[in-house]
């Protein structure tokens, strides 16, 4: 059996297509190479606050524009939650920037370390006061792994 040049160059190109078509459909499965941030707003009712603390009122147009804070406030009214921070998790591109916008549009409290209150923004909610803080973290990216 003899094998000519032309067939060879199409055998290549027909492979070559399938490699290629191969790895856009793959590609397309895995996550995006971005990185992607969390961020965790947590909010609990608290009875003595610190002194020297600014209580904002939950009508703040300020606190209202960050996300997932009304929801936390919320939760930890509707759950009573004394012992323990009710969470509201933000997953998107940027959701880390309400750690920042939270301690910088409104006045964050950050205890000295004596166990005078806990670190955070004071809101008065339906008569109570709550105490709302935010964490974020990048998302570690997976590894492709090599066959």
């Amino acid at each position: 059996m003899m094998i000519r040049g032309k067939d060879i160059a199409v055998s290549m190109l027909v492979v070559g297509t399938a490699a290629a078509a191969g790895y856009l459909i793959r590609s397309r499965e895995r996550p995006t190479a971005r990185a992607r941030s969390k961020a965790d707003v947590g909010a609990r009712i608290v009875e003595e606050i610190p002194e020297n603390v600014t209580v904002v009122d939950s009508s703040s147009r300020r606190l209202r524009a960050l996300p997932g804070v009304g929801r936390a406030i919320s939760r930890a009214i509707r759950n009573d939650a004394r012992e323990e921070w009710e969470h509201v998790t933000l997953e998107r591109e940027g959701s880390w920037e309400i750690v920042d916008a939270l301690r910088r549009s409104l006045p964050y409290y950050e205890s000295d370390g004596d166990g005078d209150g806990y670190n955070g923004v004071y809101v008065r909610h339906e008569g109570r006061i709550v105490v709302l803080d935010a964490i974020g973290w990048a998302r570690i990216e997976e590894e492709e792994q090599v066959q």
